[in-house]
């Protein structure tokens, strides 16, 4: 008989279950707030859609930002509930103005929630969320923000800016597993969600887990274990780094990431406050496409990646989230970038954009 060999995946031990409140507090300490946080058993568009499945119902006005296929999936997440929907979707591949948020406001006083993404990996897009939440603030209108990307690769305190329902996702810069995703919900949230029509019996209720959460036991179904042993690992390595270097860490990758595209005459798609640190987005010189890029930073073993969404996918991005947020892979990046252009026969000063990178990590 053929003797199987031991996997040590085999049998893997089952998550206490009175371990789940503690992950919600040191999620919540993450995210700065003290309102309730509930553990979803997916990715984080599970998270996003459950939120709008809750949320919508008929009577509901929502102004839904759009800046990439994320909000336009939340947009028809709530339509499919009843909600009416505004979308106030910005110029393809940039970040929405605080302007424009004010000016659809005033224009529709009957919304009663915003819907924002934080920033964009797809992009490399930040939108300007103190701004936006504070317009929201001063109108009584609850808010919605998607932190999947942002958190940990930028500031963000839930309580101090008063966000309502806070989404996030342990996979990005936080480098934890993809398989579960959290959200933080206000008391006034609540008293939106919680009503006698609220959807039951649904991984998308919000109600179902905020009444499993409250009685303290294991989350409902069949959780998986080992997605939440690697998010408390994840977590650990959080803590002993501290949120604020992480955040600074990030700060670093993209401003050497940008010095060094700098040195090589590169476009940057978004310049300034409005870039993410999550990663760089260029747009490559007329006549050369992304894929040939992308192709090439491949071969060399450089995961480059195209731009995602309409008015995106010509860009080509720079990759410098969670563990990419080091001194290594800016350099291999912006190296892997020039050499294209070089291939390409462009004037590419490889020499120049790495002194540029080492300037940034030494100073």
């Amino acid at each position: 008989m053929t003797e199987v060999a031991w996997n040590p995946l085999y049998g893997a031990p089952v998550y206490p279950a009175e371990r789940y409140a503690a992950l919600a507090r040191r999620i919540g300490a993450i995210l700065k707030t003290d309102n309730d946080v509930l553990l979803v058993q997916a990715e984080a568009v599970v998270a996003l859609e459950a939120v709008a499945t809750s949320l919508a119902r008929p009577g509901l006005s929502a102004l839904n930002v759009v800046t990439s296929p994320y909000g336009s999936w939340f947009g028809q997440w709530l339509r499919r509930g009843g909600a009416d929907v505004i979308d106030l979707v910005a110029q393809p591949g940039r970040p929405i103005e605080a302007g424009a948020i004010a000016v659809a406001l005033d224009a529709n006083p009957a919304v009663g929630v915003l819907v924002l993404v934080h920033a964009e990996s797809a992009s490399g897009i930040l939108n300007p969320l103190p701004q936006i939440v504070a317009l929201a603030a001063a109108r009584g209108i609850l808010t919605i923000v998607d932190a999947v990307a942002s958190v940990g690769g930028h500031a963000l305190d839930v309580d101090a800016l008063d966000i309502d329902i806070a989404v996030i996702g342990p996979q990005k810069a936080l480098g934890g597993p993809a398989g579960i995703s959290a959200l933080s919900v206000s008391r006034r949230a609540w008293e939106l969600i919680l009503h006698d029509e609220a959807p039951h019996d649904s991984i998308l209720s919000l109600a179902d887990l905020k009444a499993w959460a409250d009685a303290g036991g294991a989350l409902p179904g069949t959780p998986a274990p080992l997605e939440f042993f690697a998010l408390e690992a994840a977590l650990d390595r959080v803590e002993a780094e501290g949120l604020g270097q992480i955040v600074a860490r990030h700060e670093r990758a993209a401003s050497a990431s940008r010095a060094g595209l700098a040195a090589l005459g590169a476009s940057l798609w978004v310049p300034g406050e409005h870039a993410s640190n999550l990663v760089t987005a260029v747009s490559p010189p007329s006549g050369i496409e992304a894929s040939s890029i992308t192709g090439f930073a491949a071969a060399l073993g450089i995961d480059l990646s195209p731009g995602v969404g309409t008015g995106s996918s010509h860009l080509v991005r720079l990759n410098h989230t969670g563990p990419r947020a080091n001194f290594q892979s800016v350099l291999a990046n912006v190296a892997a970038y020039g050499a294209a252009l070089g291939r390409a026969g462009l004037p590419a000063n490889i020499g120049a954009a790495s002194e540029a990178v080492v300037r940034i990590y030494s100073s």
